[in-house]
């Protein structure tokens, strides 16, 4: 079984620009996926919309992984994403995560907490942006 982790997966759906979003979806997440951001659920399809909805603002970033635990299924971790906007703008957010790993290695459910440390205003609720 090989794990996926936020690093690998929020590569492959917004830094990869070639990598069709179906296609880095499928190796991150499994079908039933979930997602709780800020207290807002989404099922794979809203989520993939999200992600669809941020390729369009993403020009580039990085993610910096500070703690990452795994312990069976249970995945946690606390992550910053560093972008730069199409429109030059620079947005960093530290997120929290919670999360579950189906029997194939793939995120199952994550509940995620976000927090901007860098960015406009209105970047605040781009972790469930549609």
């Amino acid at each position: 079984m090989t794990r996926t982790g936020i690093e690998a997966a929020l590569t492959d759906l917004l830094l990869t620009p070639g990598l069709p979003l179906a296609e880095a979806a499928d190796r991150h997440f499994a079908p039933d996926y979930r997602q709780r951001t800020d207290g807002g659920w989404a099922d794979r399809d809203e989520f993939l919309a999200h992600i669809a909805h941020l390729r369009t603002l993403v020009a580039d970033g990085r993610v910096e992984v500070h703690e990452e635990l795994r312990d069976g299924a249970r995945y946690a971790d606390r992550h910053t994403v560093h972008l730069t906007k199409t429109d030059g703008s620079a947005v960093s957010m530290e997120v929290y995560v919670f999360a579950d790993l189906a029997p194939d290695g793939r995120f199952r459910r994550i509940e995620e907490t976000t927090l901007l440390l860098a960015g406009a205003a209105a970047d605040r609720d781009l972790g469930s942006a549609r």
